[in-house]
């Protein structure tokens, strides 16, 4: 039976549009994590905390004052103004995004560093950062990079770290 022509027409419409949803949808998870980013590097971590599921599982490996291995956002929070009160930057070089909706892996590959006041760069690495999320709600992320040099940064944050909130 041969298909009325506006049904075909219709069918290749759809077919098209639902072939744009995949690379649209990982446009928009890159482009809302730069966005928080962004705010993170801003001194605020509210709206990367908002994408956050209530009971989000965070992990740092190795031994060090990062380490973690966190449940839940008010312990993720901790953690991320830590990093902001120290002053560590961040550079995305690439972020992968693959799945659907409900089972979204994400993949950040990173560079962070501290510069110090007098212009010394006293920490640089590179990584990446493996998150799951599910309906627009990062369920679990976890950051890799080179744990040596993050035992190292803490020695100089020994004398250097910057106190209060």
């Amino acid at each position: 039976m041969k298909m009325p022509r506006r049904s075909a027409a219709l069918v290749m419409v759809l077919g098209a549009a639902l072939s744009a949803l995949p690379p649209l949808y990982a446009w928009t998870v890159r482009s809302m994590l730069r966005r928080n980013l962004g705010r993170l590097w801003a001194g605020d971590p509210g709206l990367l905390l908002a994408s956050s599921a209530d009971d989000v599982h965070f992990v740092f490996p190795g031994r060090s004052s990062w380490s973690a291995d966190l449940r839940g956002r008010d312990e993720v929070e901790r953690w991320l103004r830590r990093f902001v009160r120290v002053g560590l930057q961040f550079e995305v070089n690439e972020i992968l995004v693959a799945g659907p909706l409900w089972d979204t892996t994400v993949c950040l590959w990173f560079t962070d560093r501290l510069t110090a006041p007098d212009g010394e760069v006293v920490y640089a690495n590179r990584g990446t950062n493996l998150a799951k999320i599910a309906w627009g709600k990062v369920t679990y992320y976890e950051v890799n990079e080179d744990t040596q040099k993050v035992a190292e940064f803490d020695e100089w944050l020994a004398t250097h770290e910057p106190t209060g909130a």
